[in-house]
């Protein structure tokens, strides 16, 4: 018998146009983008002339923070550009090409207006106060005043200058990942339980751990996994890199720790973020009773990571073409209002969304888009994966969160913070779950989705704290001087992992270079924004979804506040405080209830 024909992805050519997105609201064509980058990058030049000058009255500091802020909207339109032609296949040596001159650009645009922050640091505090008054400066009074909020964390026009000259090299290591583990590691392919043979990819590696099968999912883990340990030294110090480079950053500009200054630029007191960990640490006895549920609804001996994403009632799992998630996201979203829903409709069937894989395309999923453009999304949509319909709802909040907040502030408020933007997109996913649950006609059913919700909460609190917490410890050991080896890596994973799956769940050793995966943590100190946003989103869902008077009229003010107000700010504005214990704690209750209903129902 002839061995199964290997279901490969296919080329970027290949891709039927209406399954990708079109970029024309940000620019024509690659050979449109090549003089506009040029044009741009001639304008560097005009910097020059501000220099010395911003001290000497409140209209010239106006004039310059109206040319910086100019520059930078074109310079995102044409960043934007070339980062979403790269994803499109990151082997494509065009469209690196682009990525590089862009950032080339970028850094000496960096340095040519590095002097801009000391010299307004240099004003006397109450001279710019008193020019704040003025209405000239009316427009940027709250950018100014966080600009001043970071004196003590500004170096001199020197040093700032030499800074701004490692941006070209300063992400070296997080690209040497995305081009390692999206472009150059190749995983052979997998016999699905149905004997199919699909390649094995980032792509696919979720949807072969739902087979139903478990040598299929034990397969897949451990062929997935070989590579990832035949380049674990090239990972690790690629990751050991990034951490080292945010402890420079974070000693070089006074910050006490890395954590601290990531959490400073939106003004999070680090007890939000260790409340996080605290909360999450009491509850994993939950998370703990769901994972020997699990283990005994698949009838298994001992549970693996392997086992926890095949459903647990996989007879109801649904099967969803693009046009099918679309309409059942539009369905669950109309408690947010008839504009919200034509609009994103028309985004969502038209060009906005790059949908399915390709050979070479970037894994994951994201939402980017600009002040002046279409809020694109790129997926890697797969019809037998009911995840992928959440995640389609997910990016579409935040896209939805960036056409409002552009259209409803000035562009230098426009561009919320990532905080406030995991809230837009995992409400959207408690709407669609709320819409499910409705619809549920049997205790399977309702089983189904319940499970669902579990793994929902589970993946976004209790995970990403998990992730959180590492990136806690690994910079610590960072800054305490313990060099990131590999072997700390692992030791310091290992330690997470069994508190966090408990005692009788069984830990391969290969799981210890799951965080040599993750690619977040080459934006450190991002993730648990995932957590704390969940938790404002069932709370801020629960409000629109039962239509408290006001509480849609608070939400949509949410979307278009932009970064108009602190995060914290605008979630208390919208019905939620994050800086009170109830938020995490109501989320972690609501799945502990949840996990004792399963169980009854399974």
């Amino acid at each position: 018998m002839n061995e199964a024909a290997v279901k490969s992805l296919p080329a970027r050519k290949d891709v039927p146009v209406g399954d990708t997105w079109n970029l024309a609201s940000l620019c024509a064509s690659d050979a449109e983008w090549e003089p506009a980058l040029r044009a741009w990058e001639e304008r560097i030049p005009e910097f020059a002339s501000f220099a010395g000058t911003l001290g000497t009255s409140a209209e010239r500091l106006a004039e310059c923070l109206a040319h910086d802020l100019a520059f930078d909207r074109e310079g995102d339109r044409l960043g934007t550009y070339a980062q979403l032609r790269a994803s499109e296949d990151l082997a494509s040596a065009d469209a690196q090409r682009m990525v590089g001159r862009f950032q080339h650009v970028a850094t000496r645009a960096g340095e040519a207006a590095s002097f801009i922050r000391p010299e307004i640091m240099a004003i006397p505090h109450a001279t710019l106060a008193a020019w704040m008054e003025l209405p000239v400066l009316a427009p940027y009074r709250l950018l100014l005043e966080r600009v001043v909020r970071t004196r003590s964390h500004t170096l001199s026009e020197s040093e700032e200058r030499l800074l701004a000259m490692q941006g070209t090299f300063a992400g070296t290591a997080g690209k040497v990942f995305r081009q390692l583990t999206d472009a150059d590691l190749k995983f052979g392919s997998v016999t699905t339980g149905t004997g199919e043979r699909i390649e094995l990819s980032n792509a696919t590696f979720t949807t072969l751990l739902h087979d139903p099968v478990p040598d299929v999912r034990r397969a897949a883990f451990h062929q997935y996994y070989a590579q990832y340990e035949a380049h674990a030294n090239t990972l690790s110090a690629t990751l050991s890199g990034s951490n080292e480079r945010d402890v420079y950053s974070a000693r070089v500009r006074k910050y006490p720790s890395a954590v601290e200054a990531a959490l400073f630029a939106d003004n999070v007191p680090l007890a939000v973020y260790d409340r996080l960990i605290a909360a999450v640490r009491a509850s994993l006895p939950a998370v703990h009773r769901y994972y020997e549920l699990r283990r005994r609804v698949l009838g298994l001996d001992e549970i693996h990571h392997y086992d926890c994403y095949v459903p647990l009632v996989p007879e109801l799992e649904q099967r969803h073409t693009w046009d099918e998630a679309v309409a059942v996201i539009l369905e669950s979203l109309a408690p947010l209002g008839g504009d919200y829903g034509r609009r994103l409709e028309q985004g969502l069937r038209g060009r906005w969304c790059d949908r399915y894989p390709n050979a070479g395309k970037r894994s994951g999923a994201f939402s980017s888009g600009t002040y002046d453009s279409d809020p694109y999304i790129l997926m890697n949509f797969q019809e037998d994966v009911i995840e992928h319909v959440f995640t389609l709802t997910h990016e579409a909040g935040h896209s939805m969160h960036t056409r409002y907040s552009a259209e409803a502030q000035p562009y230098h408020y426009s561009g919320y913070t990532i905080f406030v933007a995991e809230v837009a997109s995992t409400f959207n996913e408690q709407l669609l779950t709320r819409l499910l649950i409705e619809r549920a006609r049997s205790a399977k059913e309702r089983a189904a989705i319940i499970s669902r919700e579990i793994d929902s909460i589970r993946a976004t609190i209790v995970r990403q704290t998990m992730f959180a917490e590492f990136e806690r410890r690994s910079h610590a050991s960072a800054e305490a001087g313990e060099p990131l080896t590999l072997e700390r890596i692992r030791g310091l994973y290992r330690e997470l992992l069994d508190a966090y799956f408990g005692p009788e769940f069984t830990i391969d050793p290969q799981l210890e270079l799951e965080c040599l995966r993750i690619p977040h943590f080459y934006n450190a100190f991002y993730v648990y924004k995932y957590a704390t946003g969940l938790a404002a989103a069932i709370t801020l869902a629960k409000q629109v979804g039962d239509r408290e008077p006001g509480a849609l009229d608070r939400y949509l003010g949410f979307l278009k506040g932009g970064s108009s107000k602190w995060p914290l700010d605008l979630l208390r504005d919208a019905g939620v405080d994050l800086e009170r214990p109830e938020p995490v704690a109501i989320a972690l209750g609501h799945f502990a209830e949840l996990v004792d209903e399963l169980a009854t129902l399974l």
